[in-house]
């Protein structure tokens, strides 16, 4: 199984609005690729937040082709979205995964 982090600090500025997008717009967006089994939500802890919140979004695949379809067809246009909607208020950076266990 393979495990798609993507980490996410964003400002204060958006937070309320940004986590509602996230779990009613963005979230099921992605989902509806049916690239992902699963997915979960969290909120980074012991971080500093003065300049606002860290989360970790991560989505589940069964395998490394099913991940490589997301990022062929479907990845560029939901960062596109995300930019879209929040411009530079935000910044991101992903990772890749195998579950061993």
């Amino acid at each position: 199984m393979i495990l798609y982090n993507v980490t996410i600090k964003l400002q204060n500025s958006i937070h309320n609005e940004w986590l509602h997008w996230l779990k009613n717009e963005h979230v099921p967006d992605i989902m509806q690729t049916e690239c992902f089994t699963d997915f979960k939500i969290l909120r980074l802890l012991e971080v500093d937040e003065a300049e606002g919140p860290t989360y970790a979004i991560q989505y589940f695949a069964e395998s490394k082709a099913v991940y490589n379809r997301y990022i062929e067809k479907y990845a560029n246009e939901m960062k596109q979205k995300s930019y879209d909607k929040w411009g530079n208020k935000f910044i991101a950076f992903r990772s890749l995964m195998q579950i061993l266990n």
